[in-house]
């Protein structure tokens, strides 16, 4: 199971609820036909939007703000094969467990990744020396079949 985010509220009287998340690849995680898991319980998403910061789902055959009461505060998942990731695309979680190589042959480990700002995440790698290195960017190719992460270090980066 893959963590998505929280439900934090509800909106409205229909039964529509408010999930925060950072996830990133929410338009993947919340098409309509997708199962969220709350408390190892599937629910089938029956309705998506989204409003503000929020993630906004209508769940089952709930239709009532007090149908859905019970689920207030509770973690949701996703499982792996609903998410259906393309080859370029790869969990936090999963890439943290990849090997990094240079382009000159050097070996590290991610030891952090983390987000510098709403729309860059940084991976904080060891080398001989910790070495922070935008991740998306055109120094970086991920190899999802060998479990790799090739960079090409810059002056500057070393």
């Amino acid at each position: 199971m893959i963590y998505i985010g929280k439900i934090v509220s509800t909106h409205g009287i229909k039964g529509e609820l408010k999930i925060l998340s950072s996830f990133p690849y929410k338009e993947k995680a919340f098409q309509i036909g997708n199962h969220l898991y709350i408390d190892s319980h599937p629910y089938e998403i029956k309705s998506y939007r989204v409003h503000k910061n929020y993630d906004m789902v209508t769940l089952d055959d709930y239709h009532d703000i007090n149908e859905v009461l019970f689920l207030l505060k509770k973690e949701v998942y996703l499982s792996e094969e609903e998410l259906s990731l393309g080859d370029d695309e790869v969990l936090d979680e999963e890439l943290i467990t990849y090997e990094v190589l240079t382009k000159e042959g050097k070996r590290g480990i991610i030891k952090e990744i983390f987000q510098a700002s709403e729309t860059n995440k940084i991976l904080r790698v060891l080398f001989d020396k910790e070495v922070l290195i935008p991740y998306r960017s055109p120094f970086v190719q991920i190899d999802k079949k060998e479990k790799k992460v090739i960079v090409d270090l810059i002056d500057g980066m070393e």
